[in-house]
């Protein structure tokens, strides 16, 4: 999987400001910078993304906390050592588990899983039906046919001898993202966009404020971001 340093691309919003006086460019921009704060914050794991993987079928291995895949370009075997502390050998053919009777023959792929796009066997893409998604990111093979043990790495996409996977990793934007993308965005707007003095410019420094016989007093920001917290508050639209 290619690393990846931020969202796709910017989160839909419903901006509880007036963005009118601002100039689309910087309303753009804020709204990027905003979803790719707020991408980060969630663990990386919001807004679906496609990818493009070239996934090894997973080994028959027995019950272990230790867990690994074929390597590409291997034979149908793989030497290990059991939990009983005794080499044995781990075929590629397909696994059975506690809650199946029979063997399935499945590939893992990093997740979470939003959707399969395609899936390329040596140049053939695959009817949809052939295949399903259980969780946590397993896809199975539905139509008696088994995915390939290995495969030529060597070669590019869909050419003879490749197995190749693409789908969308990540989870939706949903109406809790887009409220908060939408309040970050304002927030940026208002303190770095040129239309006030508050936001980003603000003194994060600040802890007591007093003005005209009115004192404020603010949390402390370190505590805010040392818990990985953006420092604005809950969205107020409504």
């Amino acid at each position: 999987m290619p690393l990846q340093t931020g969202p796709c691309a910017a989160w839909p919003t419903e901006l509880c400001c007036d963005a009118s006086e601002a100039e689309p460019e910087a309303v753009e921009r804020w709204t990027l910078v905003a979803s790719q704060i707020l991408w980060a914050l969630s663990g990386r794991r919001i807004g679906p993304c496609p990818v493009v993987v070239r996934p090894c079928k997973r080994a028959c291995l027995e019950s272990s906390p230790v867990s690994f895949q074929a390597g590409a370009g291997t034979g149908g075997w793989i030497p290990y050592i059991g939990t009983d502390g005794l080499w044995r050998n781990a075929s590629v053919c397909g696994c059975r588990s506690d809650c199946s009777c029979v063997e399935l023959c499945e590939v893992l792929l990093p997740g979470p899983v939003y959707d399969v796009v395609e899936v390329d066997v040596g140049g053939e893409v695959l009817d949809p039906g052939a295949y399903r998604v259980d969780a946590p990111g397993r896809l199975v093979r539905t139509d008696g046919e088994c995915w390939p043990e290995c495969q030529d790495l060597s070669a590019a996409p869909g050419e003879e001898g490749t197995f190749t996977v693409t789908y969308r990793w990540g989870l939706p934007v949903d109406e809790a993202a887009v409220a908060a993308v939408s309040e970050l965005t304002c927030h940026l707007l208002k303190g770095c966009g040129g239309s006030g003095s508050c936001g980003c410019r603000a003194n994060r420094g600040i802890t007591r404020l007093t003005r005209q016989g009115v004192e404020m007093e603010m949390p402390d920001p370190t505590l805010i971001y040392s818990e990985g917290r953006p420092g604005f508050r809950s969205p107020t639209c409504g």
